[in-house]
């Protein structure tokens, strides 16, 4: 009953052997030729009209269809019909010529024959003619991995080559191919493959495979696959040895190691609410399910991409790697976010890409790493503190000062009996009726409106809030009283120019409109001075006509100091001294309570 083995086995042919998808389905004339149209519709142009030149170059991106098109390329010119941009696909030539096995089609690795012993080889194998084609074509594949003796060979038959040889140069690097060299060709940039048209060829594949799928499997697919043909059509390889019949969007994600578009959604609703919590239980469940964490950074670096893009005012046909249909999410998320929070969020991204291939512990890089950017809401103000600081601007909330809460006056300078009676007459009158004139202390600016706007709202005759300014005869206004109205102008002001314009020596008053003060120190001298527009604005909210600020600076008040004098090793007590005198400094001392900092050394510049 039983067979001998080796009878059963003789019996059973022998299985054709298996062509992935990737060779099994490659284009075969320039119409299937996908995504590539403008080098497709231009070499079949120069068949055409007979302008057929001696040397090409492909350049690109790997799977794009650099190889496919220059096969493509070759049985057009050499099929029994041709010279034709339709070769028939039928006689011996172009089946062997799609096969690479054509004894005239000569298929060469640049990277494994790079020597210019291989080019020497090559050059006395062109001069004879073609067996039993019209042309003698060569293609040198990564043509880039040449040597520089090898292209110092290649350039006399590449100038004027026999009329029957043909040069086709594939590479992905052609800022490596000298100038000599590209000089002798023409060259075709392929672009990457649009993310739709990938998608569309896998899903004719896998209808030519009798495979169903989910709605967004070869969508993923084709995002994934970053413009490569090639790429996409090995992923889809995998998944047919995966779900060989019906393909769900979960197996796509089982199988490269992503997370789901809902997860990543989740885990930027986190992001935006500042709640890490939400961020910890999504990435444990993306671990759970196998999520390899270095992929999960790439997704949300695309992710965060197509959210720039839509805060910058793009549409959906700009989205590379989310689905266009979640275009309005996207937008929602993207104005909440904020360009500059996008930005940070980017570069703190891909800077824990580059650092998770030198690690181990991906998933905390990962954690930290989106902590961050949930907290980005409340280090955003970092940058405009520095700046506000630099300027010489204290960054203080921005809450507006009623009248009840300023600080009492300090105390008054030698002419306290004028500046006195002015300071008691400005508040009797700010107690009368609303139909008298409103005093000049009750007309301050808030501190959270610049000069210049309070100024504009107060004066604006449309306004229905604008006060009219009281005006004062500058004719009989004497020091006294413009120290007064200086020091109730600066009270009304913010930030470091505030603490600097109290400062002064002296206020005295020239005729016709000049306010003159004097400083002692040289820091309050040049703030006031750089900010002697914003002064003017507040002086004349009291004065009700346009005066002008002259600033002077005290010889006296600073040590000369010799350029160049060689500096003596400071003892104990001067140090002491210097680090007394620079705590007293009004900026340092709002720095320190700012920062909360400590004042270590001081420093002569």
């Amino acid at each position: 009953m039983n067979e001998p083995l080796t009878s059963t086995a003789a019996s059973v042919p022998s299985p054709a052997p298996y062509q992935v998808v990737a060779r099994r389905y490659r284009p075969r004339d320039f119409e299937h030729l996908v995504g590539q149209h403008h080098v497709a519709q231009a070499l079949s142009n120069a068949i055409s009209t007979g302008r057929i030149g001696h040397a090409y170059l492909f350049t690109g991106a790997r799977g794009v269809g650099k190889t496919s098109s220059a096969r493509i390329f070759a049985k057009s010119l050499d099929c029994v019909e041709g010279p034709t941009p339709h070769p028939c696909n039928e006689c011996e030539i172009c089946q062997s010529i799609s096969t690479g096995e054509d004894v005239d089609v000569l298929e060469i690795d640049g990277a494994s024959n790079r020597g210019i012993d291989e080019i020497r080889q090559l050059r006395q194998n062109a001069s004879i003619r073609p067996s039993r084609a019209k042309y003698k074509i060569y293609i040198i594949d990564e043509v880039h991995m040449l040597t520089r003796e090898a292209f110092n060979a290649l350039l006399k038959t590449l100038e004027e080559p026999p009329e029957h040889v043909k040069f086709i140069f594939c590479t992905t690097e052609p800022t490596k191919i000298p100038i000599t060299i590209l000089s002798r060709c023409q060259r075709f940039d392929f672009a990457g493959i649009e993310s739709g048209a990938i998608a569309g060829r896998l899903a004719e594949i896998a209808s030519a495979e009798n495979v169903t799928s989910e709605e967004g499997v070869f969508e993923t697919l084709a995002r994934r696959a970053a413009g490569s043909m090639r790429d996409a059509q090995s992923l889809l390889e995998q998944l047919l040895s995966f779900a060989p019949e019906h393909i769900r969007l979960a197996d796509v994600h089982e199988m490269l190691g992503t997370a789901n578009d809902q997860r990543l959604f989740r885990v930027l609703d986190g992001l935006l609410l500042c709640n890490p919590a939400v961020v910890f239980s999504e990435l444990d469940s993306a671990a759970e399910e196998g999520v390899d964490f270095g992929t999960l950074i790439e997704q949300l670096m695309g992710i965060f991409r197509d959210l720039l893009v839509v805060a910058g005012g793009g549409s959906a046909r700009l989205l590379l790697y989310c689905d266009p249909d979640r275009f309005d999410d996207l937008n929602r998320i993207g104005r909440e976010f904020g360009i500059q929070r996008l930005l940070a969020a980017l570069q703190m991204l891909d800077q824990t890409h580059n650092r998770m291939r030198y690690s181990t512990q991906g998933r905390i890089l990962t954690e930290l790493v989106l902590v961050r950017i949930a907290h980005l809401a409340q280090l955003q103000g970092i940058a405009s503190l520095i700046e506000q600081l630099r300027n010489g601007v204290v960054p203080t909330p921005a809450l507006p000062v009623l009248p009840d809460q300023r600080p009492s006056d300090p105390p008054l300078s030698e002419h306290a009996p004028a500046s006195r009676t002015i300071k008691q007459t400005t508040k009797q009158t700010a107690k009368q009726t609303a139909t008298q004139e409103v005093a000049p202390e009750r007309m301050l600016p808030p501190r959270d409106v610049p000069a210049e706007r309070q100024l504009e709202r107060q004066t604006d005759p449309n306004n229905d809030t604008a006060t009219e300014n009281p005006k004062i005869d500058l004719a009989s206004l004497d020091d006294a009283g413009a120290t007064e109205i200086w020091r109730q102008a600066a009270e009304g002001l913010s930030g470091m120019l505030a603490v600097h314009a109290v400062q002064f020596e002296k206020i005295a008053f020239q005729q016709p409109d000049v306010f003159v003060a004097t400083f002692s120190k040289p820091v309050s001298f040049e703030s006031c001075e750089k900010g002697k527009a914003t002064l003017q604005q507040a002086v004349q909210l009291y004065t009700g006509t346009p005066i002008r600020i002259l600033c002077r600076l005290e010889n006296a008040a600073a040590p000369v100091r010799v350029e160049n004098a060689p500096k003596r090793p400071a003892a104990a007590e001067d140090r002491r001294n210097a680090l007394q005198k620079a705590a007293d400094e009004p900026i340092v001392a709002r720095a320190r309570e700012l920062l909360d900092a400590t004042l270590v050394d001081v420093k002569e510049n």
